[in-house]
């Protein structure tokens, strides 16, 4: 605190200004009044200016010709310019009557003038305990070594075991009055305290949003530049010790169950005799109502800075797609005036015909893998015999023997059926023999499936009993032939025999009921 800054401190100060100032005593006692006294976050001009007169002609009446000669509306337009700094003069959203609002620099300059008040004592006591309750504070959340932290929590824990010992042989420490008027006097100063750090938090954020405005009115540089420095900004003030401590306040006190112990606490501290004999404001039963308010307030403000920033973005994007739209109609009469004789040679290339979209939804979620649960267990060993012939009893499906039979059918026709195929050769391994023969029309490419006509196909198993598949029609079609199926269809389930294409199932009709009259669809 140098020369040079308290110079420019006594010229550019709203607080030094407001304190050197002619008649400081009336404005003092006129915003101590209506603003800080009631915790009065805006006043509409009609009110203010009601309040004022109501207060000049109380003055006038006491001082006479000595008391202030102007109006209230002159005094109020004196008080919130920009050379007096001490009220803020603006229009709300959806309001065309001007309100006007407590700069933070007044309020502070109101409230160290409240400090010079005559106390009945000074709490030392309160404030050397709360020095030693906040350095104990920081040295453990700032401890780092494990061990040293349990000893502290197990001093502590002893600590709580003697005095809980203490209390229950009949022991009870009580504050004295004095302490407690002492700690009583020092809870009403920190909370009255918090209402002025909710100005300058506001203020800090008007500030912010000023500098929004400012930006977007004289800014010449891209959108996304002037974005960038405004989100920077505004991130740096909610990452901020004063932004943390705000949201860290605010989340503390929207907490309901934190209201209603916070109200309980009051009262029963109100109706102690020692506070009682100090006689407390009764407006501080409800400061942490008037917490809320002044928070909400906060809130408001950074709304509102939101909503500026969306409609700049709305704005830019409204001049950009006008400019876009110039762009084009100047390309096309340009195109227009060089229709008949266009340039010659390489004029554009392309890298692409078209730009390549690639949309983030269509891309894969993301699949945890599957962890087994393996448990450790110990098996026991079983005294039930069981036969392992089913083990030797397996039997194998030669595909390379259906493959060589359809080779020779295929010499003599280009298509044929499977019931064809098994009337000639009946099936030798059963339902498995017969799957394979399904795996080589669809897996293979070998055939085609007519699903709107069903077959049957039999066959005798092991132990002589005669069963029957009933399945769609499979017809084998040669490679030379006309219609031959290109694959299994994409739309088939998995392990399901594939649904034909119209050209391919056309060809199987062809085969299946003959070449069908002329001029039939």
């Amino acid at each position: 605190m140098d020369y040079d800054f308290l110079v420019n401190l006594r010229r550019n100060h709203p607080a030094w200004r407001l304190l050197a100032a002619d008649r400081a005593p009336f404005v003092i006692g006129f915003l101590h009044l209506c603003f800080v006294r009631p915790n009065t976050r805006v006043l509409s001009e009609q009110e203010a200016t009601s309040r004022l007169e109501d207060y000049l002609h109380h003055l006038r009446e006491g001082l006479g010709e000595q008391a202030p000669p102007r109006t209230a509306k002159q005094y109020l337009t004196d008080w919130s310019d920009n050379a007096s700094g001490w009220m803020r003069r603006y229009y709300p959203p959806g309001s065309d009557e001007p309100h006007f609002d407590l700069t933070p620099a007044a309020e502070r300059a109101i409230h160290w003038l409240a400090g010079f008040e005559q106390r009945g004592f000074v709490g030392a006591e309160s404030r050397l305990k709360l020095v030693f309750d906040l350095l104990r504070q920081i040295a453990e959340g700032s401890e780092t070594d494990p061990r040293a932290r349990i000893e502290e929590l197990e001093r502590r824990r002893d600590l709580l075991d003697a005095e809980i010992e203490q209390v229950r042989a009949g022991n009870l420490s009580l504050l004295d009055p004095t302490q407690l008027r002492e700690r009583f006097v020092q809870v009403e100063e920190t909370a009255r305290a918090l209402l002025a750090d909710f100005r300058q938090v506001e203020q800090n954020f008007r500030e912010l949003d000023r500098q929004v405005r400012e930006r977007i009115t004289s800014g010449d540089g891209g959108k996304g530049d002037v974005l960038a420095e405004v989100f920077g900004e505004h991130d740096a003030i909610n990452s901020s010790d004063q932004g943390r401590s705000f949201r860290a306040f605010w989340d503390f006190l929207m907490s309901a169950a934190r209201q209603e112990e916070f109200t309980k606490r009051l009262e029963r501290v109100f109706e102690l005799d020692a506070v009682q004999s100090l006689t407390p404001d009764p407006r501080l039963k409800r400061i942490h109502y008037d917490w809320l308010s002044a928070g909400e307030v906060t809130q408001r403000t950074v709304a509102r800075l939101s909503e500026q920033l969306r409609r700049y973005l709305d704005d830019q994007a409204w001049f950009e797609n006008r400019r876009i739209m110039t762009i084009i109609r100047e390309v096309e009469q340009h195109a227009l005036a060089v229709r008949e004789t266009p340039p010659q040679g390489m004029w554009m290339e392309l890298d692409e015909p078209r730009p390549a979209v690639e949309l983030p939804m269509e891309r894969p979620l993301f699949t945890p893998p599957v962890r087994p649960v393996i448990r450790q267990q110990t098996l026991d060993a079983g005294d039930v015999e069981l036969s392992a012939d089913v083990l030797f009893q397996q039997f194998y499906v030669d595909k390379d023997r259906l493959r060589t039979r359809l080779r020779k059918a295929f010499q003599t026709r280009r298509q044929i059926s499977l019931e064809e195929l098994l009337e000639a050769e009946p099936l030798e391994e059963g339902l498995a023999e017969l799957v394979a023969w399904l795996s080589l029309a669809t897996g293979e490419n070998r055939g085609v499936i007519d699903e709107s006509r069903p077959q049957t196909v039999p066959w005798t198993d092991a132990n002589g009993c005669i069963r029957k598949a009933t399945l769609p029609t499979v017809i084998f079609v040669s490679d030379a032939a006309p219609g031959a199926a290109s694959g299994p269809s994409s739309g088939s389930r998995p392990g399901a025999p594939p649904v034909t294409s119209e050209p391919a199932l056309a060809a199987v009709r062809q085969v299946v009921s003959g070449p069908s009259p002329e001029g039939a669809a």
